[in-house]
């Protein structure tokens, strides 16, 4: 068999630490740090390719990708750094160069930088020399160097000017300085003093502009080196001025950091403190931008704090090529997207990211676990969650945070539960479908290690140095294995589960019996701690790591071979099912494939895995996969190939399960949301169905209004176009008339004009004639002077060449003597410059010497300043504090008159907005106007759409017969809506009969009242008589007789002998029986009032209603009567044409009118009657409407048996 060879497949993670730890090749392509390797994530395709990184590599540091896509810079540290320049177009992302710092000693690279041609880069150096280096990349050549700030000031970032490959920008804490290359150096062009602001990033946003942020939350641009404006990044609300230093020093703290800037063509994005990001563009305002978009980072509900996600500090921020997409990475090791489409969200409305891919672990990972029946991972970690991977779809299934920190893990073989060991207890927990919720908890404290049994039936779990072993279905402790003295490391159960083999910081390697819970076997190495233990497929060998930088087997408690690591720790290890392979991890992140069985000698491959220590490694049941976590937080899939680049072949097939575990309630839950959503959507359906015909009707509707407008229109330009040809028929006959006379005239002036130029041709010709003559005199006069003029030419010119030979010959000969003297010259010259030569030589070595001894006095000079600085500096700090306070003072004033200026701004920009108003509805009205002229298009587009109906109509002429057999769906069930229409009748006529009822009732209680009221007005005026006539007796006082006589006329008057027997016969009781029942009658009488009052008004809401029904169906039967109509009117035209007879459809529909028209007369003289005095003849006429009513039903049934068609089919009457 061939050896095995480990390809990274998947990693899950993302690395810190990292200076502009995300990249972006294209609109689908990001590139961020995993563990020692650049991971290339396609966001479409989920899929990721790797760039390794370099071997005995002590961490990356920052990462930097070229202008055009094409190049990533890595930089980390062995033992010097270097930069590794690797080509992305390569299908295996080949290195291209390698940078160093040549003759620097330069130990770590915090920032670098490609040229905008991509040509040079740059790179800052750490400290203490804080050196910046220029290469020309591609020739691997320093061009220049500077360093750029002291020891006490660092570095944060360095840039090249995206407009100019010469310009570079430097800041750090109190630097922002500004280089040029030019003649070979680089000289500074611009420095602030900014001693206490510290500039965390920059950008350049123009060719001259650059923008920085602080770490008080301070935007500041700078223009040509100078500073332009600033602002604070936080509202103006928080910015108010307070009276107390106590609250300046709050607001001081509380600033957001601005970590990170990045430009874009629209403006330029910021980080603004925890997990808020803001976008800013460019105003029409010169040289002010305005903050357009907050984009903010969600809370997370799996977290035990939600609100803890908004906390994390954004450390990186790109934008895609397309300036489609942001992305941005977290110090909690997170990789979050937001997509910058204004079509789903408005500006200035405040938006969230999105993970990328997933969430991630942000601490040391702890424990590892993998079960049979599923493809899934699980992984715990010191940032107090329990994540569930999938291995196959690579993805993240479920994810919960505690409030404890997650020491081990294991997977129950079947993949429903999960064990977990806390620090205060262990919890066993399911594995629901969107959940990992708990089951039971085991007091078993600080427990660093557990493990599920092969068969799932137990598990043990180590407390210190002592193993518990339980039950997994009763939750018993079996067995407690003791024995070793120190804490236990790892265990591993046996294929059969009869064994149970544990190492631990003792240097102890136990073989226990989980049956009796005896030790088997043992091998005890005191001088050696035990991190990792492995069986063999057989269980005969045991293979452990530990401190002492060796591999070893042992058989039968002997130690049987030892494979020394080279001076590097194993922390873990692990064999395949095959039993041909082993795999080791080691304390610097790299994972070795070692051949079984072992060898002496060095044979095995190393591959860059993790930034820090592996924790632990599994293999997959099916031998496909190698799992391995660290404390750098990342999760390496590993696909097990061999030399040849083939899978491996399996032995068994593995069928994954696809069970999943949900509690009762929560899939009634689920199972009732899912019949409200269906319910819903049949709503949503019906609704949509009938606004779909409104919608219809509506537009038939405006289709005849756009046609009668069209016609209007086409009648009004045929109008036009008569009137218009009468005119021009009688401007035809003007203008003819017009010719006719402008010929005439013209016909005048050409005689007039032939007479005139007759006469002026004559006397021209005379005037040639003269003219001739005088040109021939001139001409014979011009010969002869030409003659003249050339003779006395030739004899000019040899007078003249006779004297420029003489003056030839003189010049040859001075020529002569002036070579002569330049050789004199030159060999004076030669001379002089070797005297000046020796002469310069001699001065250089002594300013040589004299500048020496300059600069050691001006050391010495220096070393006093620096005593004296720092007295100065104690006392600058006092200062600049002072100055601070005022300078807070000062921006709070400029705070409130920007406010001030952003109101006046404002207001300009209303006025300015309703003059845009203006035009644009002018725009509207020219819109409105084009409009018109689309639609007489449209018109001549419908004649033809008219020729495309006619043939439609050819068409369904044969589709007539299904057409049938829809009209007598569509009578049926108009027959069953009249059915449930008469019934509502009836239950109005109900109710109707219980009004006049209650009516009668009313009004027999009423005349009670009335009577009742009658009496105590009578008893009342009784008693004033008496009251009078009384008190004319107390006038008789005195008199005895008369008061005697008075009272005999009272006692006559008013008390009868009637009143006398029923006085005598009424007692107390009586009295008392009577005044209760008073009261009760009181009491039911009013309680009668208010249920007539309330069932007058139920019954009135009850009218409403069934009025406003029955108009609605009113207006639903003449919209079917109409459809009827037009349907009649169609089926008659193909009937014509066909050659039918539709005399029976007459006759149905008259008679269906006929049985229609009566119940509405009905219903009005229900409803004119008078209930509260013509009771008998309500009843009579109820009566009456029942026996036509249901004589009306009878015909129907009768002479109906298939009601017409009407539109598509309506909901029942009890149904809406």
């Amino acid at each position: 068999m061939a050896a095995l060879v480990a390809q990274c497949h998947h990693v899950f993670g993302l690395r810190t630490g990292v200076a502009n730890n995300v990249c972006c090749v294209d609109e689908q392509t990001v590139i961020f740090p995993s563990g020692n390797n650049c991971v290339r994530y396609n966001i479409d395709q989920k899929c990721q390719r790797f760039i390794p990184g370099l071997e005995k590599s002590q961490g990356m540091y920052a990462l930097a990708i070229s202008p055009n896509k094409r190049y990533l810079a890595v930089s980390e540290r062995g033992e010097r750094a270097m930069i590794t320049v690797y080509d992305l177009q390569h299908e295996q992302c080949r290195k291209r160069k390698v940078l160093t710092g040549g003759d620097l000693a330069v130990f770590e690279f915090v920032s670098m930088c490609f040229s905008p041609d991509s040509k040079y880069f740059i790179a800052q150096s750490g400290g203490p020399d804080w050196m910046l280096l220029y290469w020309m990349w591609e020739r691997q050549k320093v061009i220049a160097t500077v360093k750029t700030t002291i020891v006490t000031n660092p570095i944060s970032q360095v840039s090249f000017s995206p407009y100019d490959n010469t310009q570079i920008c430097v800041t750090g804490y109190g630097v922002l300085k500004v280089f040029r290359f030019t003649e070979g150096i680089l000289k500074q062009t611009a420095f602030q003093k900014l001693e206490t602001q510290n500039i965390l990033c920059h950008a350049w946003v123009s060719e001259e502009r650059i923008i920085a942020g602080t770490e008080k939350g301070r935007l500041m641009v700078f223009e040509s080196g100078d500073l332009h404006w600033d602002m604070s990044v936080v509202s103006k609300a928080s910015e108010g001025p307070t009276d107390n230093n106590l609250k300046k020093q709050e607001i001081q703290t509380e600033m957001p950091r601005v970590t990170v800037i990045t430009a874009y063509s629209k403006g330029f994005a910021c980080a603004a403190g925890p997990g808020k990001v803001l976008m800013y563009e460019k105003t029409e305002e010169k040289d002010h931008y305005r903050k357009t978009r907050e984009i903010r980072i969600p809370q997370d509900p799996c977290r035990s704090d939600p609100g803890r996600a908004e906390q994390q500090q954004i450390m990186s921020l790109v934008i895609t090529p397309t300036e489609e997409t942001v992305v941005t990475s977290t110090d909690f090791n997170q990789l979050y997207s937001f997509t910058l489409s204004t079509a789903e969200i408005s500006k200035g409305e405040l938006a969230h990211f999105e993970h990328l891919p997933h969430s991630f672990h942000s601490g040391s990972i702890t424990g590892l676990s993998v079960c049979i029946r599923k493809p899934i991972i699980a992984t715990c970690s010191l940032d107090q969650s329990v994540r569930i991977w999938n291995f196959e779809t690579n993805t993240l299934e479920l994810y919960k945070e505690f409030q404890e920190e997650a020491f081990c893990i294991a997977l129950h073989p079947s993949g429903l539960y999960v064990l977990v060991g806390f620090s205060s207890k262990l919890c066993l927990m399911n594995l629901l479908i969107d959940d990992i919720r708990l089951f039971k908890e085991f007091t078993v404290r600080g427990c660093r290690e557990c493990a599920f049994s092969n068969g799932g039936h137990m598990f043990a779990a180590v407390n210190g140095n002592i193993i518990h072993i339980f039950s997994t279905t009763t939750f018993e402790n079996i067995l407690n294995l003791k024995g070793h003295n120190a804490k236990v490391l790892s265990i591993i159960w046996s294929g059969d589960d009869s064994r149970l083999v544990s190492c631990g910081m003792d240097g102890a390697v136990y073989e226990w019996n989980t049956l009796t819970g005896k030790r088997e076997t043992e091998s005890v190495l005191k001088s050696c701690s035990y991190t990792g233990i492995s069986l063999s497929p057989d269980n005969k060998s045991i293979f452990v790591v530990g401190t002492d930088y060796t591999l070893k087997e042992i058989q039968d408690c002997q130690i049987l071979r030892e494979v020394s690591s080279e001076d590097v720790t194993y922390t873990s290890v692990v064999m395949s099912r095959s039993g041909r392979t082993l795999f080791t991890g080691t304390s610097i992140g790299t994972v070795r494939v070692i051949r079984y069985p072992l060898s002496l000698q060095r044979e095995w491959i190393e591959y860059q895995a993790h930034a820090s220590a592996v924790t632990k490694m599994v293999i997959t049941f099916d031998d496909q996969y190698l799992l391995s976590v660290s404390k750098d937080g990342c999760l390496i899939i590993w696909k097990l190939i061999d030399k040849e680049g083939r899978g491996l072949k399996r032995d068994k097939e593995l069928c994954y399960a696809e069970e999943i575990l949900i509690t009762k309630t929560d899939l009634e839950e689920k199972n009732q949301i899912i019949l409200e959503l269906r319910m819903r959507m049949e709503e949503l359906k019906m609704e949509n169905d009938y606004q779909l015909r409104l919608k219809d009707m509506n537009y038939n509707d405006k289709m005849k209004d756009l046609t009668e407008n069209f016609n209007h229109q086409m009648e009004s330009l045929n109008t036009k176009i008569q009137i218009l040809k009468t005119e021009k028929g009688q401007l035809e006959a003007k203008h003819q008339e017009v010719m006719t006379d402008s010929q005439k005239k013209h016909s005048k002036e050409v005689q007039d004009l032939e007479s005139t130029s007759s006469k002026k041709l004559l006397l021209e010709y005379e005037k040639y004639k003269e003219l001739q003559v005088k040109s021939q005199i001139m001409q014979a006069n011009y010969e002869l002077q030409l003659q003249t003029m050339v003779q006395e030419k030739e004899a000019a010119l040899q007078g003249l060449t006779l004297y420029y030979e003489g003056t030839m010959k003189e010049k040859e000969l001075l020529l002569e003597q002036c070579q002569e003297e330049a050789r004199m010259q030159l060999r004076e010259f030669e001379e002089s410059k070797r005297q000046m030569e020796e002469d310069s030589d001699h001065e250089i070595q002594d300013l040589r010497l004299r500048y020496e001894r300059l600069l050691t006095e001006e050391r010495e000079t220096s070393l006093k300043m620096k005593g004296d600085t720092g007295i100065i500096k104690k006392k600058f700090s006092s200062l600049q504090k002072e100055i601070d306070d005022k300078n807070m003072q000062f921006e709070r004033m400029k705070g409130e008159q920007n406010r001030l200026q952003a109101v006046i701004k404002s207001m300009e920009k209303d006025t300015q907005t309703l003059k845009k108003e203006i035009l644009e509805r002018d725009e509207t009205i020219q819109d409105k106007e084009r409009r018109m002229y689309d639609l007489k298009k449209k018109n001549q587009e419908l004649e033809k759409f008219k020729f495309v109906l006619d043939y439609k109509i050819k068409e369904l002429r044969k589709q007539i017969e299904p057409r049938e057999d829809d009209i007598k769906e569509m009578r049926d069930q108009i027959q069953e809506m009249e059915k449930e229409l008469d019934s509502f009748h009836t239950q109005n006529i109900k109710q109707q009969l219980n009004i006049s009822k209650l009516s009668v009732k009313l009004a027999a209680t009423e005349n009670e009242l009335h009577k009742e009221i009658q009496r105590v007005l009578d008893g009342q005026a009784l008693m004033k008589r008496f009251k009078t006539d009384l008190h004319n007796c107390v006038a008789f006082i005195q008199e005895p007789q008369r008061l005697k006589l008075a009272i005999k006329d009272l006692h006559d008057r008013y008390i009868h002998k009637s009143d006398m027997m029923d006085i005598a016969g009424l007692d107390n009781a009586i009295q008392m029986e009577y005044a209760r029942h008073q009261e009760h009658l009181e009491r039911s009488l009013a309680s009668m009032k208010k249920k007539l009052a309330r069932t007058s008004m139920d019954h009135s809401k009850e009218n409403v209603k069934i009025m406003q029904e029955n108009v609605n169906l009113i207006k639903e039967i003449n919209n079917l009567r109409g459809e009827l109509r037009l349907l009649r009117s169609q089926v008659h035209n193909y009937e014509t044409q066909l050659g039918l007879n539709n005399k029976g459809q007459k006759q149905q529909a008259a008679e269906a009118k006929d049985n229609l028209a009566p119940r509405s007369s009905i219903h009005d003289v229900v409803h004119r009657l008078n209930l509260h005095d013509e009771k008998e003849m309500v009843i009579q006429l109820q009566k009456v409407e029942i026996r036509q009513l249901r004589q009306e039903i009878r015909d129907m049934s009768v002479k109906h048996p298939h009601r017409p068609p009407s539109s598509p089919k309506l909901p029942s009457l009890a149904q809406l």
